[in-house]
């Protein structure tokens, strides 16, 4: 059974990813379900799919692996608006492992508590959940 079509608008600091009228947006929160009208995306895949004049639930799927961010559900309507939105497709293993590598250095090498700690952190977080994105593809 189709869902009847809403707004929605993912949105980076770059510019827009997507905006149009979907069927459905999913992402992971760092609360876990969504119970509220505003949550924080964590790094994971975020997915829209579209929906166009007289298409069935088989329309396609765009799916994006996201940064941190926010996500707002009003009416009708869909923000996500997230650090970064890259399109799985173009995510690199070789090069996450790479940068997980020099996170987990970084950290290492860091002053617990300081800015350079809590940096390398959420790097080490990034490249874990990018690649768990690859290796679910």
């Amino acid at each position: 059974m189709a869902h009847p079509p809403f707004h929605a608008q993912v949105l980076t600091p770059e510019g827009e990813v997507y905006d149009g009228e979907v069927e459905q947006v999913s992402t992971r929160t760092g609360v876990g379900e969504i119970g509220s009208s505003l949550a924080t995306p964590r790094c994971s895949p975020v997915s829209c799919r579209p929906s166009f004049a007289f298409t069935s639930s088989d329309s396609e799927t765009i799916r994006y692996a996201q940064g941190h961010g926010w996500l707002q559900v009003f009416a009708n309507e869909a923000r996500v608006l997230i650090t970064e939105a890259i399109s799985i497709d173009d995510l690199d293993a070789a090069d996450l492992r790479e940068r997980l590598s020099e996170a987990e250095q970084r950290l290492e090498e860091a002053e617990a508590g300081s800015e350079a700690a809590q940096q390398a952190e959420q790097d080490v977080a990034r490249a874990k959940a990018f690649l768990q994105i690859i290796e679910s593809k």
